[in-house]
């Protein structure tokens, strides 16, 4: 098959034989090619393709995730119950819809590691990313069939641009020269002999993609009237309207924002899309490129870099303090008593980890109870005083099924990001949910001596924190302080038995 819509164009067939000497030459996309044949024997139906796709997933960490997190989405949400297994996942989505998926990962994995990481290169990947986005939100909106296939296709819009930005940088600077920056596609043909969209699908069809891929890179103008299209060329339209959304979102401008709104309306009917909810599913596509993207104007690098910038400030800061609490613990640890060690390893953990709350817990093993004994921090406005509720805060010592026993009986720290996940409400006790129920992340701190557990310090972070990730230092910090804790204890301990003795 000829690679160009109109055969014999010598300067498109140069175009053609040039980039597929620039990919041999960095390894023609190995990864890529050993993926997709690995994808496509597994959804062709070969025997055991079930158990074929789970093994190809598997086999990749960061796939892995994403078809868990996809087979867990509010889209699969009629599945019912937790998807834990990229086995239940292949039932629950199909080998089709993870085979696209696996797809389009591989294709942006590859690319990227294949480029020379130029800015061009970069900004046409994540245009991509974000065109997968934006399809994906859309087809979610009618509970499409074909919704895989249209994320993967709508990326692969994007593919002759990222080809020729990663591998043909300095044709792609001629057309930026001869068409300006956006208008690469209209330079195409009179520069390169070949569309950017036409070397996108001889690429595609190079590597042995199934053909309804390649005919959804095909771009469909709108039918006027909303004509009915056939699945084909509904993932086709869904693709290139995806695209030419994420084109427009990418700068996040108000010329951008108004022809976005165009397309959306022009669109919207040949697709059978709602319109209404077709802008709700766009602005959440663009939502959610915001927090993933990372050069894209709309998601704000400049503030992003900031943010990250004084996160790591206030992390080291609270991590210096974590050691110079450590540091006093070290100095007293000798003299001081449990219930002295214990307090200054509340403040320094409230302090350091920039708690919201911190309360102390102490085993009653006489009478087989725990219950809170110092409290920093406050509930919120209204609410009554947390050194209030302290009484309250106690429960039995004997196990149940819920976190904190769990934390008690493994003898580790256990750090809980999201305390508010309806699946892990019956993981939280009710003296926990009349008093802290506002915690959105919290971490449990077992103090434990000879096997037994004497007690534990909880922290928490409410919603007026970002979302909280602890590094291993942190952990680590958070292990010491314990440690220093049980070595009183474990003084006094001695110091009794010792007593005893000589009484």
């Amino acid at each position: 098959m000829n690679d160009l819509n109109t055969a014999g164009n010598a300067t498109g067939e140069q175009t053609l034989a040039l980039l597929w000497e620039r990919t041999r030459r960095q390894g023609d996309m190995p990864g890529f090619a050993k993926a997709v044949s690995a994808i496509l024997g597994a959804m062709r139906g070969e025997e055991d393709n079930q158990f074929s796709m789970t093994e190809t997933v598997l086999s990749d960490p960061v796939l892995t995730q994403k078809v868990l997190r996809l087979a867990n989405s509010g889209m699969y949400s009629a599945f019912g119950q937790h998807v834990s297994t990229v086995s239940k996942a292949v039932l629950v989505l199909g080998t089709e819809a993870i085979g696209h998926l696996a797809l389009g990962l591989k294709l942006i994995e590859e690319l990227a590691g294949a480029g020379d990481g130029s800015g061009h290169a970069h900004i046409e990947m994540e245009k991509a990313v974000l065109a997968g986005l934006v399809a994906r939100e859309l087809a979610g909106t009618v509970r499409s069939a074909h919704t895989e296939e249209a994320v993967v296709c709508s990326m692969l819009h994007m593919l002759g641009r990222m080809m020729v930005t990663f591998y043909m940088p300095e044709a792609w600077a001629r057309l930026q020269q001869h068409g300006g920056a956006g208008n690469e596609d209209a330079a195409a043909v009179p520069l390169l002999g070949i569309s950017l969209s036409d070397i996108g699908r001889a690429a595609a069809r190079r590597w042995g993609l199934p053909t309804n891929l390649v005919a959804g890179m095909t771009t469909v103008d709108p039918i006027e009237g909303g004509a009915h299209v056939n699945p084909a060329e509904w993932v086709a339209a869904l693709s290139t309207m995806a695209r030419r959304c994420a084109e427009l979102l990418w700068h996040d401008d108000e010329a951008g924002a108004d022809a976005l709104a165009h397309v959306t309306r022009d669109y919207a009917p040949m697709l059978g899309l709602d319109l209404d909810m077709a802008v709700t599913a766009i602005a959440q596509a663009r939502e959610q490129a915001s927090a993933e993207l990372s050069i894209a104007p709309l998601s704000r690098p400049a503030e992003r870099r900031a943010r990250e910038l004084a996160r790591t400030r206030q992390r080291a800061a609270g991590n210096r303090l974590l050691l110079e609490g450590l540091a006093e613990m070290r100095d007293m640890v000798d003299n001081a008593s449990p219930g002295q060690m214990v307090s200054i390893a509340l403040e320094t953990i409230y302090k350091g980890l920039d708690f919201s709350r911190a309360v102390a817990f102490v085993r009653n093993r006489r009478e087989g109870f725990y219950a809170a004994r110092m409290c920093l921090g406050e509930l919120p406005s209204g609410a009554a005083q947390l050194k209030d509720q302290l009484g309250t805060m106690r429960f039995d010592d004997s196990y149940e099924p819920n976190v904190f026993h769990a934390a008690l009986n493994s003898d580790r720290v256990i750090f809980i990001e999201n305390a508010r996940d309806p699946k892990f409400a019956a993981k939280l006790p009710q003296w926990w949910k009349s008093t802290l129920l506002d915690a959105r992340s919290f971490v449990i701190l077992p103090l434990t001596s000879n096997g037994q557990p004497a007690g534990f310090l909880y922290g928490d972070w409410d919603e007026s924190f970002p979302p909280i990730a602890l590094s291993q230092t942190e952990f680590a910090l958070m292990n010491d302080v314990r440690a220093l804790v049980m070595r009183a204890v474990e003084k006094r301990h001695q110091v009794e038995v010792l007593g005893s003795r000589a009484a």
